[in-house]
């Protein structure tokens, strides 16, 4: 019978860790799919004839994982809690593994599922059915709980496989079944690419004729164009202030802030200018009077329009992270709609956290997910802020009414609560996959980066080096049309990607037979 090694968790964690350090870094992002190979063979390595058994070192080997992959994957909250937000280093350093800890409950669930449901661990190679059973069960159980992630108290679907595959041919199913179609189709790749040490020389060769067609399927689908370039190729300019944390809310630094995003606001000539997330940190009616006024009468002289992301109210009390468009021929206003934990809006019993934390505008009110866009020279612009953009099937919400169908995404935000690091790839990575989706460009006005523009191909076409001071200049053409993607999560949501995980559970499952003895082919124990 194979040994369970007893340092596997170990060994988990560290795979994890290497998992993490594919993601933002689109030239090595295949390799996300060889380790997880990796962890699949370990996980498949236990003879134990128990369910329960394996269920629970399946569950012990995924929470491993996890806490490898987010705490060396997500390590920049420690920033944003010990040096913005007044955090101890002890309590910021404990909140971040508590943190990782609850997000690897998910891998937890999904390995405990794929260990339970695999055929035991053999001196024999796997007969190819239920070899192929346990890899769907996998697949479909890895993306229910990732969906999970993404969706549980309001959901934090950072680092999801998926991300990290825009850079190679799985990305070609992500206008059609999307992110989390992306993220089911690598997990069976590397459910089968696990199983080559598992099964029969037929069985293997069997395994690479489904890798072969799943990466050739991802690959003809890069070449299907599900929307057409509509209107002129609007000139933008993108602002990136690098303002300091530190300086962003001090009331000594507020002028040179609004200097600096004025003076390009009124003298830069362009069809759309673009600040970042709160590039003016403070509420109108706490500005000078003829500070906006002054602004939009020079955009209007130079037949600019702009967006300007600001805090706004909504009523007596209730503060919104916003966008104001100046320049267009009617008011506009965008209000975030899913905000952040913590940073935000503060969950229900957590108030005790957030008073260990010195974080000013802490708690915002929602916008409604199908906002109209802005409309620059007829090109339907969709504003969205900061990680608003992690969540692909709330996006599609504003392709429900094809009038207001945006052509191109405009993100506005600021990263500079977590410094000059991997989370600045990271978030540009997660926008690639967003125009990939709906097949439609992004521009990003970013405080310290990823400062870009996106063309409809999620191709980065132009970026500014991060933590610097300058402006992004270039054309971005917009585009019109829905992919199967976009049409099927505006109406329903995520559910798609669910049901055909759920239904590769069920087949899995349904091709899982107990293994014969004598018949099978001897393979070396490990």
């Amino acid at each position: 019978m194979l040994a369970a090694p007893r340092f596997a968790p170990f060994l988990s964690i560290l795979l994890g860790a290497l998992l993490a350090q594919t993601f933002g870094r689109p030239q090595i992002g295949a390799w996300s799919v060889v380790i997880l190979a990796a962890w699949i063979s370990l996980l498949w390595a236990d003879a134990q004839t128990a369910t329960a058994m394996r269920a629970k070192r399946g569950a012990l080997l995924g929470f491993s994982l996890g806490l490898g992959w987010f705490t060396g994957g997500l390590w920049w909250l420690y920033i944003s809690m010990a040096v913005y937000g007044g955090m101890a280093p002890p309590v910021a350093g404990g909140a971040l593994l508590l943190f990782s800890a609850y997000l690897a409950v998910y891998p937890a669930l999904a390995g405990a599922l794929a260990a339970a449901w695999a055929p035991p661990a053999e001196r024999h190679a796997w007969t190819f059915g239920p070899a192929l059973g346990a890899a769907l069960v996998l697949a479909g159980g890895w993306t229910v709980a990732e969906w999970l992630r993404g969706t549980v108290l309001t959901g934090f679907p950072w680092l999801a496989l998926g991300y990290a595959q825009v850079g190679n041919p799985l990305s070609g199913y992500a206008p059609v079944i999307g992110q989390y179609g992306v993220n089911f189709a690598a997990a069976l790749t590397a459910a089968l690419l696990a199983l080559l040490t598992q099964v029969s020389l037929r069985g293997a060769l069997a395994s690479l004729g489904l890798l072969i067609a799943l990466t050739v399927g991802g690959w003809q689908l890069q070449h299907l164009r599900w929307t057409q370039p509509v209107g002129p190729a609007l000139r933008v300019a993108l602002l990136q202030g690098n303002i300091a944390q530190s300086e962003k809310f001090r009331p000594d630094a507020l002028g040179p802030t609004l200097q600096l995003y004025g003076d390009w606001l009124r003298s830069l000539k362009a069809n759309l200018i673009v600040t970042p997330e709160t590039a003016v940190p403070v509420l109108p009616e706490d500005l000078d009077p003829g500070y906006l006024r002054t602004i939009e009468r020079a955009l209007r002289e130079h037949h600019t329009a702009a967006l300007l992301g600001i805090p706004l109210t909504r009523g007596a009390a209730q503060y919104t992270n916003s966008v104001l468009g100046l320049g267009g021929s009617a008011p506009y206003r965008y209000d975030k709609a899913h905000l952040v934990p913590f940073g935000e809006f503060v969950p229900d019993g957590f108030a005790w956290f957030v008073k260990l934390m010195d974080m000013p505008l802490g708690s915002f009110a929602r916008g409604g997910l199908d906002q109209p866009p802005f409309v620059v020279q007829g090109v339907k612009v969709a504003p969205n802020i900061c990680y608003e953009d992690l969540f692909g099937a709330q996006m599609a919400q504003r392709f429900r009414t094809p009038a207001n169908a945006p052509n191109v995404f405009a993100n506005l935000t600021n990263l500079g609560w977590f410094g000059n690091t991997v989370v600045i790839p990271q978030h540009l990575e997660i926008a690639r996959m967003r125009s990939l989706e709906f097949q439609i460009p992004g521009i990003r006005a970013t405080n310290t980066g990823a400062t870009a523009i996106i063309n409809a191909h999620g191709q980065v076409t132009a970026e500014l080096a991060p933590s610097t001071v300058g402006v992004l200049t270039g054309t971005v053409q917009g585009h019109a049309g829905l992919t199967p993607f976009a049409w099927m999560a505006a109406r329903y949501g995520d559910w798609p990607d669910v049901l055909l995980a759920a239904l590769a559970v069920l087949f899995g499952w349904a091709l899982r037979r107990p293994q014969r003895g004598g018949a099978h082919h001897q393979r070396p124990t490990v």
